[in-house]
């Protein structure tokens, strides 16, 4: 037996599996030709940032399009950044917005899948055959160095182009199979290190999947494998996990970039074949003319929360990551305006190269089309649902008389040019407040170009008119008829001929009753909202208003 089989089974002698036996256990997918697999791979943190589920979103989109299969995998090995329930909250976080694993980590300490175990802590001994492999054929070896003597070779290599533990700095790199003997039974602590065959004059090439071919010099550096209590490092276990649960494309941020070098290399040390990388720009944000990352400390809308607790629908917050992720989905749009979001044929390469845009106003457009063409049922269940968790006192007003409701969020809404007032539904409390004598607030501001004593007189004139029998030409009309006694032309066109002649036109007329009975100067189909609330509660408030006005 070699020096270097001797060695791995110092290291590892309780590893009696062989990467074959890992072959067997994790064989090939059964997935037809071009299906892609992809992970989204998180750490236990509790925080789920936007910029995480617009990864997920595109892991997710690129194994869907294809047929293909994407799963959850916990990245666990540091257990001190561990925060109790935080899978729990990724996962509904995720789900929020139909992002829900094929397999693997599907709920806290709940799995599915033939690929497992999903959550790394639980995969110790499997990284350890390749660990021991590494070893066996001399690409790995243990290291004995200090924390002092790491912090001397980085003070030496102040001035030094290459940074690291490599080459000449690389203490541990050649000790004899003695030498370690020797430490081991002094009780030492060693860490894995890769014994870097790289060569710092060449290059590595990789073609990414969205930021085209890509050249970096080779890794040169010894990398920790594994650390001394045996947990792999985030560039060790990958490869393995990724290898072993036949991951096509890798999604991440574009923050790795800086180690494909280090990746590549362990794909290839390790016998694997090297998966599509597809690194994602950051999602950013304007500020004082620049450009910045959107920041969980700065910004409420990096959480993904913020979009739930909101009220957002799902429909809008996708449609909106969607316009981020393909800069020709709104074209795509414009085109099949009914077609199921799921069809648009998602491709990676025409993913922006240096980070999109997060524009608020943006998706409160995209949100407001999406809920404009939301039939009124739908729009009830949601905002209740919404409610129900957010806003206790609109959830008892909606659900009182759900047939008021939903003739109420019905207005101007099934039809060809319908209303887009509504971007979330924490704003519906607002919007239908004058239904409600418990939210309705009284405000009788006038436009400039009419007084107090014409809107009494107009309010006074047309309470001795209205009747609630009027269908919605026979309430115009009235109004119409109420325009030449009271000196307005009902004609806006008139009006804008001649204006000297007039005091106003119909519309001034009836901004007047509109303002009197819900406190709005822009409201949905005022015939439709006085229909709803009842002849009694119409004219109490025009009355109320027409007093007002008289002072």
């Amino acid at each position: 037996m070699n020096d270097n089989l001797k060695l791995a089974e110092l290291l590892f002698p309780n590893i009696t599996k062989t990467p074959a036996d890992m072959e067997e256990m994790f064989p090939p997918r059964n997935l037809k030709e071009g299906a892609r697999v992809t992970r989204l791979a998180p750490s236990p943190t509790g925080f789920l940032h936007f910029g995480n589920l617009f990864a997920g979103m595109v892991a997710y989109k690129t194994a869907k399009v294809t047929d293909g299969i994407f799963f959850v995998r916990v990245e666990d090995t540091d257990q001190k950044r561990k925060v109790e329930g935080a899978i729990e909250v990724m996962l509904k976080g995720l789900e929020a917005f139909d992002v829900v694993a094929d397999e693997g980590v599907v709920g806290e300490d709940i799995e599915k899948g033939d690929y497992g175990p999903y959550y790394q802590s639980k995969r110790k001994d499997i990284y350890h055959v390749y660990a021991k492999q590494l070893v066996s054929e001399g690409l790995a070896y243990p290291c004995f160095c200090s924390a002092e003597e790491l912090d001397e070779i980085r003070a030496q290599q102040e001035n030094e182009p290459q940074k690291g533990y490599w080459g000449p700095y690389a203490k541990c790199r050649n000790l004899t199979l003695s030498d370690i003997e020797k430490n081991l039974a002094e009780g030492k602590q060693w860490t894995l290190r890769l014994r870097s065959p790289g060569d710092a004059e060449k290059k590595c090439f990789f073609d990414d999947m969205i930021k085209g071919k890509i050249e970096m010099p080779e890794n040169v550096q010894d990398v920790v494998l594994l650390k001394s209590d045996g947990i792999p490092t985030y560039h060790f276990a990958h490869a393995v996990d990724d290898h072993l649960m036949r991951t096509t494309h890798v999604v991440r941020g574009d923050e790795w970039m800086s180690s494909c070098p280090i990746h590549l290399q362990l794909f290839k040390c390790l016998g694997f074949k090297v998966p599509k990388y597809a690194h994602v720009a950051p999602i950013m944000k304007e500020e004082n003319g620049g450009k910045r990352k959107l920041s969980k400390r700065k910004d409420p809308e990096a959480a993904v929360t913020f979009y739930v607790e909101q009220g957002y629908p799902k429909e809008s917050v996708n449609e909106y990551i969607m316009t981020l992720m393909n800069s020709n989905f709104e074209d795509w749009r414009k085109i099949n305006k009914d077609a199921d979001i799921d069809t648009f044929p998602f491709n990676l390469k025409k993913m922006s190269v240096s980070g999109a845009l997060f524009d608020m106003v943006k998706l409160n457009d995209v949100s407001k089309n999406v809920i404009s063409v939301m039939n009124a049922k739908k729009v009830y269940d949601y905002t209740v649902a919404w409610a129900k968790e957010y806003d206790k006192e609109l959830y008892e007003l909606l659900t009182r008389d759900e047939e008021f409701s939903v003739n109420i969020l019905n207005i101007d809404r099934e039809g060809p040019k319908p209303r887009k007032d509504i971007a979330c539904f924490s704003e519906v409390k607002d919007y239908i407040s004058y239904f409600f004598d418990e939210i309705y607030e009284k405000n009788y501001e006038l436009p400039e170009n009419l007084t107090k004593e014409a809107a009494a007189e107009i309010l006074e004139a047309y309470l001795k008119e209205y009747t609630a029998a009027d269908d919605k030409q026979g309430w115009f009309d009235r109004i119409k008829a109420l325009c030449e006694p009271l000196g307005y032309t009902p004609n806006v066109k008139e009006y804008k001929k001649n204006p000297e002649a007039f005091k106003g036109h119909v519309g001034d007329v009836s901004t007047v009753i509109r303002i009197a009975v819900t406190g709005r100067r822009n409201t949905p189909d005022l015939w439709a909202i006085m229909s709803l609330l009842g002849e009694d509660k119409v004219k109490a408030r025009l009355s109320v208003a027409m007093e007002f006005y008289k002072g």
